[in-house]
């Protein structure tokens, strides 16, 4: 181990583990049970006026002694969620990869000075990154990471390697369903086999989609939270009555869609389940109905619905989760093929509907060989379900073994960006 790499191993050094998804970035100290903090990954854009030159905006960094920015940028719930006129919402993440580098790294300056609260040169980074991330992305942010923030080492890993590590298997398929999309990722001895790598459109964001349009149907008045002052209590449930909340103007429509899906996604994880069964109206029919109030008073019982509308992640064929696992195990070597079989991994905040692991497992048991012993290793726990790959990361971070691998600042001067392709598989 080299002089320049000893300063990593130990407690005194807190590493960090960083994870970004579509739906939120995670981050904390490795050796911890969870993230810090849990930050989503959209960024408000809004125009820096005059005005903008307050307290807020010193504390959010935004302005220095003598460069004022075109543009006001807000990062985590307490910013995004606050209306303002002509903010646009977007996202740094595209496909699973970082897509928007200037908007990434607002993230991140925000991310040290607010969460972590101490300056990045002390603090090794551990970054997980999608199975298919191009080598491109991979030199960008290893490069980022040294050059802007000088880190003094990082490593980079693939999050389905992170999530089977969290489960304690260095073998398994982790079949991770998320906010855009839903993988089945094949991982023997810890590193990915991807040639068999196999992934769908259909996630949470999809389920939404689902939800808005089978609400609207049925014509409930989908007023998000934010539009709404006061509510009045009442009986009736097809009468709502709530006060307006007086509102800036030209709220964008990126924002305003932006607070709707957090109804949607409210909605969807306390009213869809899925069947252990494929759907059946008879059999949804007789499973107790379930109660949802939305944001204006409007409260409503749902029924077999609920079921048909969780359906969707697993009778498409050839995208349901089921043929996506099963397509992935067939595309690897036969010796592999049990072991994966006998630890599929389930993680990833989509898979937090109720009955979603169940429903799996029987696909699953329907597509494998007759002879296979198969094993589905879900945490009971939604902390650990949604935080899989960083708690992985966290894990891994902090092993007396893992300290000889990081890319060191030293070794990042003598051979530049290109060393991630040799040291992070």
């Amino acid at each position: 181990m080299s002089a320049g790499n000893m300063l990593y191993g130990g407690d005194e050094i807190g590493a960090l583990v960083f994870d970004p998804g579509h739906h939120s970035l995670r981050v904390g100290y490795a050796q911890e049970d969870t993230p810090k903090a849990e930050i989503p990954s959209v960024v408000g854009v809004g125009p820096n006026t005059s005005d903008a030159m307050d307290l807020e905006a010193k504390t959010d960094n935004n302005i220095t002694q003598n460069h004022i920015e075109p543009h006001k940028y807000y990062v985590d719930t307490t910013y995004i969620n606050v209306p303002r006129t002509d903010t646009e919402i977007q996202t740094y993440m595209k496909d699973g990869m970082i897509d928007n580098w200037d908007l990434f790294e607002k993230v991140l300056d925000y991310a040290y000075a607010k969460v972590i609260q101490s300056e990045p040169e002390y603090h090794p980074v551990l970054f997980s990154e999608a199975s298919w991330n191009v080598r491109n992305n991979r030199e960008k942010l290893t490069e980022l990471m040294f050059e802007k923030y000088n880190v003094p080492a990082f490593f980079l890993v693939k999050n389905a390697v992170l999530a089977a590590f969290a489960s304690g298997r260095a073998t398994a398929l982790v079949v991770d369903s998320g906010a855009t999309h839903t993988s089945a990722v094949p991982v023997h001895e810890g590193y990915v086999l991807s040639q068999a790598v196999v992934k769908s459109p259909l996630g949470g964001d999809y389920l939404s989609m689902q939800c808005r349009q089978h609400l609207e149907k049925m014509g409930v008045d989908l007023t998000p939270v934010y539009k709404i002052a006061s509510k009045d209590v009442v009986k009736e449930r097809d009468n709502p009555r709530f006060v307006s909340r007086k509102l800036p103007e030209n709220l964008t429509q990126s924002w305003q869609n932006y607070m709707l899906k957090a109804l949607l996604q409210d909605f969807q994880m306390n009213v869809l389940q899925v069947l252990e069964n494929p759907f059946d109206e008879r059999v949804a029919s007789q499973i107790p109905m379930v109660h949802y109030e939305f944001p204006n008073g409007y409260h409503q019982e749902f029924g077999s619905e609920r079921f048909k509308l969780a359906e969707s992640l697993f009778d498409h064929a050839p995208l349901g989760a089921g043929q996506l696992a099963s397509t992935s195990v067939g595309m690897c070597d036969a010796d592999v093929r049990l072991s994966l079989y006998g630890s599929v991994v389930v993680t990833g905040g989509n898979t937090l509907l109720q009955g979603f692991p169940e429903r799996l497992n029987r696909d699953l048991q329907l597509r494998a060989p007759s002879n296979t012993r198969l094993k589905m290793i879900s945490a009971n726990g939604s902390v650990e379900r949604r935080f899989g790959a960083w708690i992985g990361g966290s894990i891994l971070a902090s092993i007396g073994t893992f300290q000889q691998m990081w890319i060191s600042s030293q070794e990042y001067e003598e051979s530049g960006k290109g060393q991630v392709e040799r040291k992070c598989p």
